[in-house]
């Protein structure tokens, strides 16, 4: 990699754990939060049954709104370059961090909900940075960089989650409550802005004139399931990020209700998670991509995810379900940046904000779709969800490899 590749890969990179420090900060309040009775968010009165609902359709609210700002934004940075959409992509997670911790200072359902929805919307900046690697990358280096990209998401939870239990955890300092961790992600975002407005150097070198529209997310969807070139692509990508968010919107919900886990509980848990997917992706991909094609790992690594979410119905103490999880990371921790791969290996050099923007919306609708049927699923039967979760992932493997015969 050339020094100035290096010079435009290390602000993306430190912007993406940046960013995702602040999604992991937020991670663990959600759920108790609405869960219990004492936070007056939902009337105390409630039954858990609506209460669990209401986790559900928060969660969703976010890849609702990304489904149609992703695209717009992936297309934007086309036409505009990557980092004003960047920049302006932050300022909207920053307004909607501020936003949330409004909701809860004054109990308002419904700006969790409008805050969730003014993230998603500017905030679903996946495909333009993915966008950016693409623009740096080559077929030789381009796993290699999606999984370094990879090891900063999973930096940003080995901190956030941890984090954010702690700043929500009142026996620790008096005047923490749920909405602090929300106002520190307001301030790592409001940082995260100013690097990259000083530190990233645009990576686009040729710019696209292309029409934005307010419906390309529904564009995308359509372009993904017809065109017979990336039907099957898309609809393996579809089931398997589909099965994946069940387990891992939802999870934090399963270890509420079956091991009485509290915010801070879940921080520390989500923190482990954090720590094995960066080394997972930070070191073992970057050594399997020198020997393996995306082709020869998604073979295997998305047939063991299956196998591991499965056996997440197993453990019946914590320790437990701590165990599976290096397993777990293994094994998502190769399939993600993977599929990736071969999602910008599909486009043009000149198409990859287009080719993205169509990735981040069907990763949206399979990421909108399991909050709200989960929690219906965890009324029915507290494990339902996890055996979806499993079943998603083997129809999705079935597919990939349909699709690189």
């Amino acid at each position: 990699m050339t020094s100035p590749q290096r010079f435009s890969l290390a602000p993306i990179f430190l912007a993406i754990f940046i960013d995702m420090l602040g999604v992991g900060i937020a991670l663990p309040v959600t759920a108790p939060m609405l869960l219990s009775p004492d936070a007056t968010i939902i009337p105390a009165d409630a039954s858990e049954a609506f209460r669990t609902i209401m986790v559900g359709c928060v969660l969703a609210a976010f890849p609702f709104a990304a489904f149609f700002g992703g695209p717009i934004l992936g297309a934007m940075s086309d036409k505009y370059g990557r980092k004003k959409v960047l920049i302006l992509s932050l300022t909207g997670t920053l307004i909607g961090y501020l936003i949330f911790a409004l909701g809860i200072h004054v109990h308002s359902l419904a700006l969790l909900f409008l805050s969730r929805l003014i993230d998603g919307f500017t905030g679903g900046n996946i495909p333009v940075i993915q966008s950016a690697i693409a623009d740096i990358s080559n077929a030789q280096t381009r796993a290699k960089n999606f999984g370094l990209i990879g090891m900063a998401f999973g930096l940003g939870f080995i901190l956030g989650p941890y984090i954010g239990g702690k700043l929500s955890d009142p026996t620790l300092v008096s005047w923490f409550d749920f909405k602090t961790p929300f106002l520190f992600a307001a301030a790592i975002s409001f940082i995260n802005i100013l690097l990259l407005i000083f530190y990233f150097r645009e990576t686009l070198t040729k710019r696209r004139d292309m029409p934005i529209n307010a419906l390309t997310g529904f564009r995308n969807i359509r372009q993904a399931f017809t065109d017979p070139q990336l039907r099957v692509m898309f609809l393996a990508i579809f089931f398997c990020a589909l099965g994946f968010n069940f387990f891992a919107q939802f999870f934090q919900v399963y270890l509420i209700k079956k091991f009485s886990f509290t915010q801070g509980d879940i921080g520390d848990y989500f923190a482990f998670v954090g720590i094995c997917i960066a080394v997972v992706q930070g070191w073992l991909v970057r050594k399997v991509a020198k020997y393996y094609s995306p082709q020869q790992v998604l073979h295997y690594s998305l047939f063991a995810l299956g196998c591991v979410l499965f056996s997440m119905l197993l453990p019946t103490q914590v320790w437990q379900v701590y165990l599976v999880v290096p397993f777990m990371a293994i094994a998502q921790g190769l399939s993600a940046p993977n599929m990736t791969s071969i999602v910008s290996e599909s486009a043009p050099p000149e198409a990859q904000g287009n080719m993205m923007g169509i990735n981040q919306s069907v990763s949206s609708v399979a990421l909108t779709i399991p909050p709200v049927i989960a929690a219906f699923a965890d009324l029915i039967n507290i494990h339902l969800p996890i055996i979806l979760a499993s079943c998603f992932l083997m129809i999705g493997w079935r597919l990939m490899l349909a699709y690189l015969r």
